[in-house]
């Protein structure tokens, strides 16, 4: 199993749509477009998926398909564990959780594309888009 880090686990679940509590049962559908940068040849998270309900507590975790995979490179869904803080109502929790991981191969630069469906129980359900923008190593800048 894989735990992700208290900081990282917090600000992917703020900034993730996928992360949050469980959803009232009408089912919806929603689309999101995602922009993502990395490197080539480099395991790149690009989303993290858990359920956390109203008690703190891990609800079931959703269903991911890869829709449209990329053209160049490769989709990878691990298990894992997310912690956090001050989340919500929630003081300290620790859940489990899929973490999505996008690889390019070691010769590609530019954009690449995919798109996963994620079905949490309920009937939601999210169509997730990503634009990958892949540069070669040593060609992003350092913040």
């Amino acid at each position: 199993m894989r735990v992700i880090s208290q900081a990282c686990a917090a600000a992917l679940l703020w900034s993730s749509l996928g992360a949050g509590f469980a959803q009232s049962p009408a089912a919806s559908e929603t689309t999101i477009e995602r922009s993502v940068r990395t490197q080539a040849n480099r395991d790149t998270q690009i989303g993290i998926y858990l359920n956390v309900l109203p008690d703190c507590t891990s609800g079931p975790l959703p269903t991911i398909r890869l829709v449209s995979p990329p053209a160049a490179g490769k989709v990878v869904v691990k298990s894992g564990k997310a912690k956090a803080t001050n989340y919500k109502a929630c003081l300290a929790l620790e859940v489990p959780a899929y973490v999505v991981f996008y690889k390019a191969p070691p010769e590609f630069v530019g954009d690449d594309t995919l798109t996963i469906e994620v079905k949490y129980q309920g009937g939601r359900t999210e169509i997730q888009k990503f634009t990958v923008k892949v540069s070669a190593p040593g060609g992003q800048q350092k913040i």
